[in-house]
C-alpha cells in the first residue's frame, strides 16, 4: 500500500535569528587548509520563515539519496505517513520525492514488517538509523538494545540488512531471506555487524552521504559514525569506521579511526580497542535516567554527515538532549551544532551553536535528531534543509502513560492499537513528525 502526503507549509511568526546564536570559534590548532571554498564558511542561519511540517508520526528520519533519484527515509516509533494508520512500527522505510516545499512521501513496498504490536511481549526491538544507497543497493543498520531491568537500557548492537533491487526485497547480512528479527538468544557477532562492542560503541550508527547513490565518493570507502558509548563522557565522543563498499557486509573488513596524522590524514586500525575519538561534543547533554521506567538512554550526539560537492566540504549536524535537574530527558531545549571539515574524519570546525534549540522561537520546543537531507542541498552549496522531530509534550505524556496502556488493553487488533497509540502521541506531541527548515551558510 502506498500513501502520498504533501508538506503543509507553515510560515511561523518568529523573526529569523530570534531563536539561535551564531558561533564562529577559533580554528582548531593544526587544522590544515581546505582545498575548497567551504573553508570560508563562518556561520549559519536557521531560516524560521521556511519551517515545514508534515503529517507523519515518528522520529529518526535518517535519509539517503537513491539511484532512482528519490530519498529513502527511516521512521522509528510511529506510523509514518500511513492513512489509515494500519500499524505502529519500530522502524519503517518511506520514500521522499521532490524538493522540500511540496515534497511527497510514499511507503517503500517490500520493506520487512516490524509492527510493534506483532512482536512478543519483551522481545528485542530494532530501530533504523544508518542508511545508504550505493551502487544501486540499499543498506540499513538496525540498532538494538540490551535487556537491562535495573537501569536504563543501553544500545548494544547493530544488525545490517540490505536490498539489491531498490527496496523491493530485503536480506539479512549473510544474504539469506526473509529478514528475521533475532530473539535475545540469537543475537551475536555472527548475525550482527556490531554486537557487544566495548562500552556499546558502534551500536548506534549513521552513515556519511555523498551525492546520489554515493556517486561523489572517490576512494571506494563507506564511512560510519557512532557515539563511543551509552553514557555522558562516552556518548559525546564521536568514533568512526570505514569499509570498502564491496565488503560492507563483512565485519572483518572494517577499520577504525585511530587518530589524526600530522599532515591531516587519518590513522586506521583493525582492532576496535585501538579506536580514538574523531571529535568530542560538549558534555552535559545525555540523560542518565528516564521519564519511562525501563526505557533507554536516547541517541544524543548521533550526527548527520553530508558531503557538500559544490563547496567541497563535509557538513555535520548533531544535537545533545536537554536534561532536567534529575537527569531525565527533555527537561529543557536541546543543544544544536553544525560543523564543517575538508575530510570525513575532520578535524571538525564548528560554525554554529545553539544551546537552546527552539525552532520557530518556541521555548517549549524539544527538537532533537537533526538530519541534513542529502538531496536537499542547494546547487551552489550555500544552503541545505535540516529535518528533525520535536518531543514537546513528552513529559506530560509520561504522566498519563497509564491511560494509554489501559486503552491499548481494550483494543481489538493491531490496527485498532495503532490508531489508539497514534492518537495519543499526536494529542500530546504534535511535533513528533517530519519537520524541516532551510539553513543558510554564511561566508566569513
Amino acid at each position: 500500500m502506498s500513501h502520498r502526503r504533501n508538506f503543509l507549509k507553515q510560515a511561523l511568526a518568529a523573526g529569523v535569528g530570534a531563536a539561535h546564536t551564531l558561533y564562529a570559534p577559533a580554528t582548531l590548532a593544526g587544522e590544515r587548509a581546505s582545498a575548497g571554498r567551504g573553508h570560508g564558511i563562518g556561520s549559519a542561519i536557521r531560516r524560521d520563515d521556511t519551517i515545514l511540517r508534515s503529517d507523519s508520526l515518528g522520529d529518526g528520519y535518517h535519509m539517503t539519496w537513491t539511484a532512482a533519484d528519490r530519498q529513502a527515509v527511516a521512521v522509528n516509533d510511529g506510523t509514518g505517513w500511513a492513512d489509515p494508520r494500519v500499524a505502529f512500527y519500530n522502524t519503517r522505510l518511506w520514500t521522499v520525492e521532490g524538493p522540500a516545499p511540496g515534497a511527497s512521501f510514499g511507503d517503500m513496498r517490500g520493506y520487512p514488517e516490524l509492527d510493534r504490536a506483532a512482536r512478543p511481549e519483551g522481545a528485542p526491538s530494532y530501530y533504523g538509523f544508518g542508511l545508504l544507497s550505493v551502487r544501486g543497493r540499499l543498506y540499513q543498520f538496525l540498532s538494538t538494545l540490551d535487556d537491562a531491568k535495573d537501569r536504563p537500557r543501553h544500545w548494544t548492537g547493530a544488525k545490517l540488512i540490505h536490498s539489491e533491487d531498490g527496496g523491493r526485497t530485503w536480506r539479512n547480512q549473510d544474504g539469506s531471506l526473509p529478514v528475521v528479527w533475532e530473539d535475545w538468544g540469537e543475537q551475536n557477532r555472527d548475525r550482527f555487524v556490531f554486537f557487544g562492542e566495548p562500552d556499546g560503541c558502534f551500536s548506534l550508527l549513521s552513515v556519511l552521504q555523498m551525492g546520489q547513490d554515493y556517486s561523489a565518493n572517490r576512494d571506494g570507502h563507506v564511512y560510519v559514525y557512532s557515539p563511543n558509548g551509552n553514557r555522558d563522557g562516552l556518548m559525546n565522543q564521536l568514533v568512526m569506521a570505514r569499509v570498502r563498499v564491496e565488503h560492507i557486509l563483512d565485519r572483518r573488513a572494517y577499520e577504525f579511526f585511530g587518530g589524526h596524522l600530522a599532515g591531516g590524514g587519518a590513522r586506521w586500525v583493525k582492532d576496535i580497542a585501538d579506536r580514538a575519538p574523531v571529535h568530542v561534543f560538549p558534555e552535559g547533554w545525555v540523560n542518565h535516567t528516564n521519564l519511562f521506567p525501563g526505557d533507554l538512554v536516547l541517541e544524543s550526539w548521533l550526527p548527520s554527515v553530508v558531503y557538500n560537492a559544490a563547496l567541497d566540504l563535509y557538513m555535520m549536524a548533531s544535537a545533545g538532549i536537554g536534561c532536567a535537574p534529575d537527569g531525565t530527558e527533555f527537561g529543557k531545549p536541546s543543544y544544536l551544532g553544525l560543523w564543517v571539515s575538508s575530510a570525513p574524519w575532520g578535524p571538525w570546525r564548528q560554525v554554529y551553536e545553539e544551546t537552546a534549540w527552539m525552532p520557530g522561537g518556541d521555548a517549549a520546543a524539544r527538537a532533537y535528531g537533526p538530519q541534513i537531507a542529502p538531496k536537499w542541498v542547494a546547487p551552489d552549496g550555500m544552503s541545505f534543509w535540516l529535518v528533525w522531530a520535536d518531543l514537546n509534550g513528552i513529559r506530560e505524556f509520561a504522566k498519563d502513560e497509564d491511560r494509554l496502556a489501559a486503552a491499548l488493553e481494550k483494543a481489538d487488533g493491531p490496527r485498532a492499537r495503532a490508531g489508539i497509540e497514534a492518537n495519543f502521541l499526536r494529542r500530546y506531541m504534535p511535533g513528533f513528525s517530519f519537520n524541516a527548515q532551510r539553513v543558510d551558510l554564511i561566508l566569513t
